[in-house]
């Protein structure tokens, strides 16, 4: 007999971003189901850098502490160009954090909201209707089929959902590449970005004696892979590069990348959407294609909890698309500059000498470091104008709510829009904002004494979606409850809306998240 599987949305594929969006949705009420071809999680390190973007919206969904205290960078590059990471956040730098520890927290997240993860499953058929979708997966005891409303591919650069699908990836296939492993017992220098006369090489001792090697040498094209690279070639090419011979080490993990650079065309095809690797193809430069896909899924998760949920209209899915593909195409744009700076040859000596110059200016450097960063990200509100902050993220201060300490980082935990007044004269707001209770959290607050005005641009009220992402501020042009309605869909009913009382500043399951001390 053939299995069935039904869910308001089936993500496919569990690595961080399908993960992360599997949490994400769950804390906006859809039914989630998540299919992964892989037995269990990854044992490969691959990704391991966190930046400051990220922090936060791990940091507003209280997850930090199960990732410890991971060790922090601030310095980090441009291209292998050393570049200060300095910036106001409360998590700038590149934190350290193996991809298998921000699987094992983001899968513990997502199951203990309630997401079924199931895996030794592998997508096989998909169609579309007006309906929902359909697909069929090969399991461990025969097909299984599915029906859902909507369908997420977050299943990686080789993505099935895509190949299914047929969907427009443009782009470059690699020219250059990188190879790179784990190898235990070698001792060789840390080198942080070397240019030698043959090629480009980095190693870093881990704590626990294991020593990352990357290598490339100038002008040797990519090699048209099927397979990884076997730690032979690793070794002879290291030994090319360098003059020395680490043959001898006992390789842990093996693997190449390119500077392949591709982009599908749309991360929407109706009720089935990409986000992640799945969605974008680059050179994983900086840390940065990681930090991309999981800012993908928190921009998806609440937009699709709430159209799956049937309180926004269906449009509110475009604005997906609009907004991260946008800012993929940046972060793939600064990819390229990099990957030429990296692993050209003699030709990238000039362009990186100008670059050099240029980072001396406080400018120039801010401006990289937040594009890195994910800090500068501001969407287009559509609202007209306002202060600075509308589009940008809410960033982190000190508040005071009802004589308690909270901050604005953490109001966001209960993963719901949030309509923060930060002046006794907009509480009027609230009453305003009556309508939509069963959906938004309403606080009324004090920014701490000491608490610069620029920090939060002056606004009196900002209105927050759970992304943390600003699209309304007082004073602005736009009427609050258009701003509600465009953005969370059109009031309840008098029937559906909760009684009017002393309006709730949390709901009770993030009461002690939120507040401090």
């Amino acid at each position: 007999m053939t299995a069935e599987l039904e869910a308001d949305v089936v993500v496919v594929g569990a690595g961080p971003v399908g993960l992360m969006l599997a949490a994400e949705l769950r804390l906006g009420g859809a039914d989630v189901a998540v299919l992964e071809t892989r037995q269990s999680p990854t044992t490969e390190s691959r990704a391991s850098t966190l930046h400051a973007r990220t922090m936060e919206i791990l940091d507003s969904r209280g997850l930090l502490t199960a990732f410890a205290s991971p060790p922090r960078e601030v310095r980090g590059h441009f291209g292998g160009i050393p570049l200060d990471l300095t910036l106001p956040s409360a998590h700038f730098g590149q934190w350290k954090v193996p991809q298998t520890q921000t699987e094992r927290v983001l899968q513990d997240w997502a199951q203990s909201l309630g997401a079924r993860i199931t895996r030794r499953h592998t997508l096989r058929a998909l169609r579309t209707s007006q309906q929902g979708v359909q697909a069929v997966a090969a399991g461990p005891h025969g097909p299984v089929r599915i029906r859902a409303r909507y369908l997420v591919g977050c299943d990686g650069e080789n993505s099935t959902v895509r190949r299914l699908l047929g969907a427009h990836f443009p782009g470059q296939d690699a020219r250059r590449e990188l190879l790179r492993a784990d190898v235990a017992g070698i001792d060789v220098p840390d080198r942080r970005f070397q240019r030698l006369p043959q090629g480009l090489a980095v190693a870093a001792r881990r704590g626990d004696g294991v020593t990352r090697v990357m290598v490339h040498e100038f002008g040797r094209d990519a090699a048209a892979r099927t397979t990884e690279p076997d730690f032979a070639e690793v070794c002879e090419v290291w030994q090319h590069v360098t003059g020395e011979d680490i043959s001898s080490g006992t390789p842990l993990w093996v693997n190449s990348f390119g500077d392949a650079c591709r982009q599908l065309a749309h991360y929407r095809h109706g009720r089935i959407l990409f986000a992640g690797d799945a969605a974008h193809r680059q050179m994983p430069i900086g840390g940065q294609a990681l930090n991309l896909g999981l800012q993908d899924a928190v921009n998806l998760g609440w937009k699709l909890a709430a159209t799956a949920g049937g309180r926004t209209p269906e449009t509110l899915l475009d604005t997906y698309h609009t907004e991260r593909h946008a800012v993929g195409r940046r972060v793939l744009a600064n990819i390229t500059v990099q990957a030429q700076l990296l692993l050209g040859g003699t030709e990238a000596g000039s362009p990186r000498a100008l670059i050099t110059e240029l980072l001396a200016s406080t400018t120039v450097r801010g401006h990289l470091a937040a594009m890195i960063a994910g800090l500068d990200i501001r969407y287009d509100t559509q609202d007209g104008a306002g202060p600075p902050l509308l589009g940008a993220r809410l960033p982190h201060f000190d508040l005071t709510v009802r004589q308690r300490r909270a901050t604005s980082t953490a109001l966001l935990r209960s993963g719901r829009p949030l309509l923060l007044t930060l002046h006794p004269e907009a509480a009027a707001l609230h009453r305003d904002a009556e309508p939509w209770s069963d959906r938004i959290l309403t606080v009324a607050a004090t920014p701490a004494p000491g608490t610069p005005p620029a920090t939060h641009a002056g606004a009196g009220a900002v209105l927050v979606r759970p992304d943390g992402h600003v699209v309304w501020a007082q004073p602005g042009d736009t009427p609050l409850r258009t701003a509600l309605t465009r953005w969370f869909g059109p009031p309840a009913t008098p029937s559906t809306t909760p009684a009017p009382a002393d309006h709730r500043l949390l709901p009770s399951s993030s009461a002690s998240s939120a507040f401090e001390g």
